[in-house]
């Protein structure tokens, strides 16, 4: 959607008689909600969100204080073509500067702060590495360059070590690529595929973080509360700790319709009828669903029970092929889980360690360690990274907050003789502190000044799994009246997953095609197609 496309679609006819309701609160129902309003002329009052927990945001999350610990599960690397999140949040009023926007304090901060790092891996206790080639031979390049010429449906659902020869793990490259995405050997090469295409024009940076774009604040306060205070100003509604556990499906021939939403709200058990002038958005699948937290002296147990989203997505699959393959993502918790674990520096000695690696003072709202920094020889492949301090509103002058994770729960560590999803906050720290050098006596001095909260997801990386087409539904699928399907585990040609980009981009295509509207989502960046980005990548 260049300048020309981005135009006032007419008031869609009966718009005043729809009502819309959105099954999940993260970021992909909120925009949907956000393009109901400003482009379906829909008023916030016919807009309804169901969110099963008690605060909403999905996996865009952060809180705690200083007292007990803050807390994020995970957090997002952005760049500046993310047409879509930038289209929605050149919309949204900033809550700390009046008449400018989200997008307006956001760019302002990533020119006058623009990320790089300084160190992106370290290993043999804190060696930091000062080579940033990506260390690929001849076949390695041909390889991927095979890949970005093969057809998807060529590819299947081979995994990347079924594609790659098994050198190819051992280069640099993979460690940046595994690191910074959070992929395993046995997920899609097809989505590796996809963000090959997708960031060409990132990957020269990719030792140093060059042309990422970072939040003022953790995700939860810099993204989903302006979104959310919008949303609710304009009279949408939002309810909470409120389950849905089946949708009535109407389906005559290709044409299907939603007739009635099934749910459990503070323990009752109510039904809500619709017609086929109501919209219903399902956000299928969660990557942070049954999420369990431990503490400083106990581990988080993995949550291997039901969950309510997947559950939902699976009774929905029943009723029609075009509804997806919800059993593909999530039926092998060991390869779509990891951990990640939050540090609140009360003291400032882990922040002066911090700073030694990151080689900059940690400055007000300026770049902390410009990314993650991951630890070559870990058992665990953890990874660690401090972004612009203060994270969090609430945070006092004199704290500290870091963030980090690894790729392999189930591994024993270096240090700390077990594995990692048996540890407790005070043992992960421990086994962090031993990679960067810290030795055994002087590890109680840091141990004093922190708060640690580990956090186990065991669907963290299913949309990575080996799929084929088919698998994810559409988000229209075929003949549907009054059904669209959001987020992670919708399909969206060309675009890839585990990006916000992807999400609000799966909103504007499902609110733009069930309302009938003449506009289409922004393109994505065809950074593949500019020779000069190709020859640099």
């Amino acid at each position: 959607m260049g300048t020309y496309q981005k135009i006032h679609p007419r008031r869609p006819e009966g718009i005043e008689n729809k009502r819309a309701f959105l099954i999940g609160s993260g970021i992909a129902s909120m925009a949907a909600a956000h393009y109901l309003i400003r482009d379906g002329y829909m008023k916030g009052s016919q807009i309804t969100i169901m969110e099963q927990d008690g605060i909403t945001g999905g996996a865009m999350d952060g809180a705690g204080n200083p007292d007990d610990g803050f807390v994020a599960r995970g957090g997002r690397e952005m760049e500046e073509h993310y047409e879509c999140l930038w289209d929605l949040y050149g919309n949204i009023p900033s809550l700390e500067e009046k008449g400018r926007t989200v997008l307006d304090e956001f760019k302002e901060l990533n020119d006058l702060d623009p990320n790089y790092s300084n160190v992106r891996i370290i290993s043999n206790r804190g060696e930091k590495q000062r080579e940033t080639g990506l260390g690929l031979h001849d076949k390695h390049v041909k390889e991927m360059m095979k890949l970005l010429l093969t057809r998807e449906e060529d590819l299947g659902a081979k995994s990347v070590e079924e594609y790659f020869d098994p050198s190819y793990f051992e280069t640099d490259m993979w460690i940046y690529w595994r690191s910074m995405f959070a992929f395993e050997t046995w997920h899609s090469v097809v989505e590796m595929k996809r963000y090959m295409h997708r960031f060409i024009h990132l990957m020269p940076g990719m030792s140093t973080m060059r042309g990422l774009v970072f939040t003022k604040y953790n995700q939860y306060d810099s993204l989903i509360l302006p979104l959310k205070e919008h949303l609710e100003s304009q009279g949408v509604s939002f309810m909470l700790e409120t389950v849905v556990t089946d949708l009535d499906i109407d389906i005559v021939g290709e044409k299907k319709v939603v007739r009635s939403i099934k749910l459990v709200r503070q323990g009752k058990e109510e039904s809500i009828d619709t017609t086929e002038d109501d919209l219903v958005f399902f956000t299928n699948g969660s990557m942070t669903e049954n999420s369990s937290m431990g503490d400083m002296h106990t581990a988080p147990v993995l949550n291997r029970g039901e969950a309510a989203v997947w559950n939902l997505w699976k009774k929905i699959a029943q009723k029609d092929p075009l509804f997806g393959r919800p059993e593909v993502f999530c039926s092998d918790i060991d390869k779509t889980k990891w951990e990640s674990f939050t540090i609140t520096d009360r003291g400032g000695r882990f922040r002066k360690l911090m700073e030694h690696f990151a080689e900059r003072e940690f400055r007000p709202h300026r770049t902390a360690t410009g990314g993650i920094i991951t630890i070559k020889d870990s058992g665990w492949l953890m990874s660690v990274t401090v972004n612009r301090q203060p994270q969090f509103k609430n945070q006092p002058e004199g704290v500290t907050v870091a963030w980090a994770y690894a790729l392999f729960p189930d591994n024993k560590g270096d240090f700390i003789d077990k594995a990692m999803s048996e540890c407790t906050g005070e043992e992960l720290f421990k086994e962090l502190l031993y990679h960067l050098g810290v030795d055994r006596e002087n590890m109680q001095a840091y141990i004093d000044e922190v708060i640690v909260i580990p956090v186990m997801m065991p669907y963290i990386t299913s949309q990575f799994m080996p799929r084929v087409k088919g698998d994810r539904p559409d988000v229209v699928p075929k003949g549907s009246a009054n059904l669209a399907f959001l987020g992670q585990f919708a399909e969206i040609e060309g675009d890839c997953v585990f990006t916000v980009e992807y999400s609000v981009r799966s909103a504007m295509i499902a609110v733009y095609t069930l309302l009938g509207l003449e506009k289409q989502p922004p393109e994505i960046y065809p950074s593949q197609y500019d020779i000069r980005r190709r020859l640099s990548g």
